[in-house]
This record gives structure tokens, sequence and C-alpha cells, in this order.
């Protein structure tokens, strides 16, 4: 589902640029997509969107977040370390972290691979139609030991 979602990211621009599920399933298949992987990606698409519109309303200037037991066995101490880092960096307000930890929720693996929030994060932002700054990018995209330290 990953690849799929990283493929969206990369070929549209925002979400209404994508075609409808039938069209956008033919063009996934013909890249070489498997169809359960297809369906998977947009079904947490729709959940995402669904998510958007909820908290698009819920602008909270601050908020402190105390996670229950089930989302932190769910999320795991590393991507909700990585959570906090984008929080304290003020490049993830309460709303959008807020999304992110719903759409985690929605994956059923537990706890959540950092690299797989890191693909989260980065649909929260596209889905609401912004581009996270350069250096959130590299933090999402490059490893941390392919980073040059100038």
């Amino acid at each position: 589902m990953f690849e799929v979602l990283v493929y969206l990211y990369e070929n549209y621009w925002r979400p209404d640029a994508c075609p409808d599920h039938d069209q956008l399933t033919r063009k996934l298949s013909a890249v070489g997509f498997e169809t359960d992987e297809i369906q998977e990606a947009l079904s947490w698409l729709d959940g995402l969107a669904e998510t958007a519109q909820t908290h698009a309303a819920d602008q909270q200037p601050e908020s402190l977040r105390i996670y229950s037991p089930t989302e932190v066995e769910r999320l795991g101490e590393e991507s909700i370390g990585f959570i906090s880092f984008l929080e304290s960096a003020g490049v993830l307000p309460p709303t959008m972290r807020e999304m992110v930890i719903d759409r985690a929720s929605a994956v059923g693996q537990s706890p959540l691979a950092l690299e797989d929030l890191k693909v989260i994060v980065l649909m929260v932002f596209w889905s609401l139609g912004e581009e996270p700054d350069a250096l959130i990018l590299d933090e999402l995209f490059v490893a941390p030991e392919e980073r040059l330290i100038h």
C-alpha cells in the first residue's frame, strides 16, 4: 500500500488532480501494482479525505497530546518520537498530528514502521494541498546514514 501512496504523491500534485477511483485503479494496475494493494491504498485515501474534512474546522493553536496504551502499542515509541519531533519543530500542528495518528491507526501493522509513518505524514500534507519545507522533506525521504553533514 505504501508504494502506491508514494507513487500518487510523486505523480499527482494534490488529491483532486487524481482521476476517479476506476480510472486510477486501471492506471495503477498498468504501472504494475497489485489489485489488493491498490484497493487498500484507495480505501486508506478515502479515510484520509474524511479525516481531513473532520479536522479542517478543528484549529487548535496548541494542545498537549497524551497517547493511550493502544496508540502507543499501535504507533510504537519510534513513531511517537518522530511525531513529537515534527510538532516541536513547528511543522506539524495539532490538527495535522491528529490526522497522522488517525491514519496511522488505520494501518494494520503494530508497531508501525517509522518509514511507513513518514509516508503517512507526507500524505497528510499532500491531502491538505500543503508542501512541507525542504528540511522536512529531507527528514521524510533521506535515510539518516545518507545525510551529508556540513
